[in-house]
């Protein structure tokens, strides 16, 4: 039998490792009994004659159980080897597997992330600290158009290229206003908004759904009128995961004409961008419904060999054909001298492949690719503004660009006004409506192999939101929920959290609206079992 004699300058070390050993031990033990406690608790729940749930589950002893976890993500960030990872993957091919799922993790102490697309910026539809199961729903992706009464039930699974894509296969006259990436989750998109370049028109996703299907902390399947008006009002931007699963949506689809004309036209800083850009916030927000005129700023090589510059690209969707364009381009916005030869006429669903950037001669069914783009690591901010920026701001922006930086730098301008000036910002969670001229959208992309040092992109990105505070919206300064920003504040790691805390970006999301989105969950989820970073409290005493 091998002896041990400690000194006792050893004894404590030896104490404390063999302190923290044997918690661990207890620690994997406890763990061990959960996961095959919560397995146990699926099959039971599970009814076979319905839709088998052992088909269903991913455990990490799956050799399948990497590949659906890292399939699809939207930011590589969150696919490190550090990254936690859940113990359990279900993909429901069932209501009742949600419902299962929901009802065990709740017994077994387990937290749910609920994932549609993965385009989840923070990675919170996928990632926890805590032990966590990931409820998957690519498998759930149905969608039922009905162009009798301009209506679509889409499954929460399915993608917007997906809707857009069934939508066109019976009508070329029949849109629906959300992004412009067809490889986003309409589960995550609609509930936290969802807009595109039919927003100054028709308003955003959220505005036109009228029905939904959700799974609430009690495993119970409700629609509009079973769950009431106060829930339904709070999943239409609210963010549904912080109230249930939502399974699916009814939407009304809206009418466009068979002809709309779309430009591209590209300016640097040498071809006077500045000017433009400067301009173009008086022309674009002040423009008819029908027209929609965003910019992308990138950095690019200048005609002069070996010079970056700012390239900024003036992108428009018009509801009609060009010559009317152009004549309106030429009442409201002359400076950008648009001309016949720069417009495309399509129609919409050729729209939607145009501002995706698939190539022209793609096929339609394109829209169905998951994998339409490659993955990244990224970080990415916004902003609302409502007063136009100052020229000598814009340069100062500019020179933001020309830091030592790693990856690529891409930011958005989106125009507001139109539809959206006239919807009261306590019809949906989503407030930012009357008031703003445009959204900003920033981001800095990174390659894996510079992702060893991730903290000087994520500085970067810090110090130009930090410039940019005077020019943008004030108490608060406001940001988009569907852009998540855990750099706005995180909640705590328990099972209740501060409102306090919550309120710090709460109020940044939705405004005067998170007060009775707080009051939505305390009425409908009060333990708080659907959480995470940047979750919906419930109002607890503190």
């Amino acid at each position: 039998m091998l002896q041990v004699q400690l000194t006792k300058m050893e004894w404590p070390s030896f104490s404390m490792s063999l302190l923290v050993s044997v918690l661990l031990s207890f620690w994997w033990a406890t763990l061990g009994q959960t996961h095959e406690g919560f397995l146990q608790c699926l099959l039971l729940h599970s009814d076979d004659n319905v839709a088998p749930i052992s088909n269903a589950i991913y455990t990490q002893n799956n050799s399948s159980f990497a590949s659906v976890l890292d399939f699809p993500y939207g930011n590589l960030r969150f696919s490190t080897p550090t990254t936690p990872k859940p113990l359990v993957i279900v993909k429901p091919t069932h209501v009742s597997h949600i419902q299962a799922t929901v009802n065990c993790s709740r017994k077994h102490g387990l937290q749910v992330r609920v994932r549609s697309g993965g385009h989840d910026h923070e990675g919170l539809s996928y990632v926890a600290q805590d032990s966590f199961v990931v409820i998957d729903l690519i498998d759930l992706r149905s969608i039922n158009v009905d162009v009798g009464s301009k209506t679509a039930w889409i499954q929460a699974g399915a993608t917007i290229g997906e809707l857009y894509y069934r939508i066109a296969e019976i009508s070329t006259t029949l849109a629906f206003p959300a992004g412009v990436c067809p490889t986003v989750g309409v589960g995550g998109h609609f509930s936290g908004g969802g807009y595109g370049m039919l927003m100054r028109k028709f308003g955003i996703a959220a505005d036109h759904i009228i029905d939904a299907h959700l799974v609430d902390v009690d495993g119970r399947i409700l629609d509009r009128k079973s769950m009431g008006e106060d829930l339904f009002w709070a999943i239409r931007g609210g963010g549904g995961a912080s109230f249930g699963v939502v399974v699916a949506w009814k939407v009304e689809l809206v009418s466009v004409p068979p002809v709309v004309t779309v430009f591209t036209i590209n300016k640097v800083l040498e071809e006077n961008a500045t000017k433009l850009v400067h301009r173009w916030q008086y022309a674009a927000p002040k423009s008819p419904e029908d027209l929609f005129l965003r910019i992308f700023f990138t950095d690019v090589n200048s005609t002069q060999e070996g010079k970056r510059t700012i390239q900024a690209s003036f992108v428009s969707m018009f509801l009609g054909r060009t010559d009317q364009l152009v004549k309106l381009m030429q009442e409201n916005f002359p400076e950008l001298r648009l001309v016949k030869e720069d417009c495309h006429e399509m129609n919409w669903i050729e729209s939607i492949i145009y501002f995706a950037e698939i190539p022209n001669s793609s096929p339609l069914d394109a829209l169905l690719d998951r994998n339409l783009y490659p993955e990244t690591f990224f970080k990415a901010k916004s902003d609302y503004v409502k007063e136009p920026i100052p020229e000598t701001a814009l340069e100062g922006l500019w020179q933001r660009f020309y830091e030592e930086k790693p990856g690529t730098v891409e930011l958005i301008f989106s125009p507001y006004e139109g539809k959206m000036d006239e919807i009261p910002e306590s019809e949906t969670p989503f407030p930012h409506r009357a008031g703003n001229l445009y959204k900003i959208y920033y981001e800095v992309l990174w390659e894996e192999k510079d992702n060893l040092a991730p903290q000087k992109h994520l500085d970067w990105m810090r110090r130009l939101y930090s410039y940019m505070a005077p020019y943008v919206s004030k108490s608060p300064r406001e940001a988009y929920v569907n852009y998540r920003d855990l750099d706005l504040g995180t909640n705590n790691k328990g099972n209740y959290t501060s409102y306090r805390q919550a309120s710090k970006w709460g109020v940044r999301y939705f405004k005067d609206n998170f007060n009775r989105l707080v009051r939505v969950k305390t009425m409908v989820d009060p333990h708080n079992f659907f959480r995470n970073e940047q979750s919906i409290p419930p109002l607890v005493r503190e």
